[in-house]
């Protein structure tokens, strides 16, 4: 939603390819994207792009995989992926094509990006300050109308129509705009200036056109529309807090005032009352108060949090904010290795949260993560389900989840797994892991668990295939291709009692990884 480092690192990105492209000799030029007729990047092309990005951004510290909220955030993002089907916005070739995942950044700042190739990424700092499900969805819902009205792909031949010395500046401008505005604006000079501010008012249309389709998905997805209104009031004070002087012509967005005005108007008169009335639920209170603490995990900042339900008023608050509170502390607690603290904030949370299935969930998590880092496998275990249900078996558990979509009751297999393993149990999940990797062929902590798995049960050539397959889901071919000529090399070794089934696919895999290896280096 806010133009961030990120936005400003993608656009020196692809800026600096087209000066490349319009400077370097003929053969320098195969190293690029192919484009497309009309100047645009084909999908192919543009999910390359992507994958190149993303690559890094599964390297930098910042990056989270929080099954907790990753499930909450996928029950609200599934909704949408099926409503831009069903509205035709998100087209077959896009749907195939693309990745469709969200990353989670452990940064306080309020925004949200969405990259080539159908990546996004969410700030654990824009989760904190919302207030509801709703206005989650209308962010989600605003960066998937970027991805499928391909923004990023319009915007690239827009800025190729532009002279190379123009093209320069842009990108000196972008790379300025982070570390100081105030040289930027140095920069914006002459005509240099003009051809910045007719590539920023190209952005503000697709912001304005993400805005209008994101609102059209809303109710289809099961939200309501007026959390894009409500959102935009949170944006308008977030922006006074973050803005960084720039001038006018120098500002992506539309400004937020703008914005809001075009959304309330949308909205059927008489209904904008109905969500004032709306209380936030404990299920998002928690998972708010998961984002506040995990995006600054500081030893002070931890400390705040324990201190703030003992504060004056904390009786007086509503319902949903008292259980956000304790559930801070508790969490906050739990990370500053006071386990006995910790429970005594969770079972705070049962007396609150009683009679609701989703805050309870939240707080079985919440025991299991507690009695995890307490080093109690039992105790972690006994306040997870029995056995993990998948989303299409349509069980109690998966129900009773409510996180609809391919990540429905993932935080309870991950932590069930860590529980296992830690009480020499693994083989009781490896069924679940397997069946979970097959279809969820990306996720790299599903595959490192079962490595581990693999490993506590003697299968070290199992083990070290999924390592290399934890590595290839975050597009690291170098180091799968290592771990796979690992297995190559130990299945040569074993002789006779090697799993020859799991050799033959050691050996198709090395083959696929070191093509993408090679297709990666000619990139570079």
């Amino acid at each position: 939603m806010a133009l961030s480092l990120i936005h400003k690192a993608l656009t020196a990105l692809i800026l600096g390819a087209y000066l490349v492209a319009y400077s370097a000799p003929a053969m320098a030029q195969t190293n690029l994207p192919t484009l497309g007729d009309g100047g645009d990047l084909t999908t192919s092309a543009e999910r390359r792009l992507g994958d190149r990005i993303i690559r890094e951004l599964y390297r930098d510290p910042d990056y989270i995989d929080d099954p907790v909220i990753g499930d909450y955030v996928q029950g609200i993002w599934q909704p949408l992926l099926a409503a831009s089907r069903a509205r035709g916005e998100l087209s077959p070739e896009l749907d195939e094509r693309f990745a469709w995942e969200i990353l989670l950044g452990r940064d306080r700042t309020v925004n949200a990006f969405a990259l080539p190739g159908g990546y996004l990424g969410l700030h654990l700092g824009l989760i904190g300050v919302v207030a509801t499900r709703d206005e989650l969805a209308s962010v989600l819902a605003h960066e998937l109308s970027h991805v499928t009205q391909r923004h990023i792909s319009r915007l690239i031949s827009q800025q190729g129509k532009q002279t190379p010395l123009l093209l320069g500046a842009m990108v000196l401008a972008a790379l300025a705009a982070s570390k100081n505005p105030g040289a930027t604006q140095a920069l914006m000079v002459g005509g240099q200036a003009l051809a910045m501010q007719n590539q920023l008012n190209f952005s503000r249309d697709m912001e304005r056109e993400a805005d209008r389709i994101g609102y059209g998905l809303m109710a289809p997805a099961g939200f309501s529309s007026l959390g894009f209104v409500t959102m935009f009031d949170k944006l308008q004070q977030a922006n006074r807090l973050n803005d960084n002087g720039s001038w006018p012509y120098l500002r992506s967005h539309p400004s937020t005032t703008e914005r809001m005005a075009d959304m309330q108007s949308r909205v059927p008169p008489g209904t904008a009352a109905s969500l004032a009335a709306k209380p936030p639920t404990l299920e998002h209170a928690m998972i708010a108060a998961r984002a506040r603490v995990l995006s600054n995990p500081g030893v002070d900042t931890l400390r705040q949090w324990i201190a703030e339900p003992q504060g004056t008023g904390f009786s007086t608050l509503p319902a949903p904010r008292r259980v956000a509170v304790l559930y801070a502390a508790a969490l906050a607690n739990s990370q500053l290795r006071d386990p006995a603290a910790a429970r005594v904030m969770a079972k705070k949370v049962d007396d609150l949260a009683r009679q609701d299935p989703r805050a309870e969930r939240l707080l079985r998590l919440l025991n299991a993560e507690i009695e995890l880092a307490a080093g109690d496998a039992t105790q972690a275990l006994a306040a997870l389900p029995p056995s993990v249900s998948t989303p299409d078996s349509g069980g109690a558990a998966a129900q009773s989840a409510q996180t609809d979509g391919r990540y429905g009751q993932r935080a309870e297999l991950i932590l069930r797994t860590q529980a296992l393993l830690r009480a020499g149990r693994a083989v009781e999940v490896t069924a679940a892991l397997q069946t979970w990797v097959t279809t969820h062929p990306k996720d790299a902590t599903a595959w490192q668990l079962l490595a581990a798995v693999w490993q506590a049960q003697g299968q070290s050539l199992r083990g070290i295939r999924a390592e290399a397959e934890a590595q290839a889901a975050r597009y690291d071919y170098a180091a799968a291709v290592d771990r796979f000529k690992a297995g190559q090399d130990m299945a040569r070794r074993g002789g006779a009692s090697v799993d020859h089934i799991e050799a033959s696919i050691i050996d198709t895999r090395l083959r696929t990884m070191q093509s993408l290896l090679k297709e990666q280096a000619a990139e570079r």
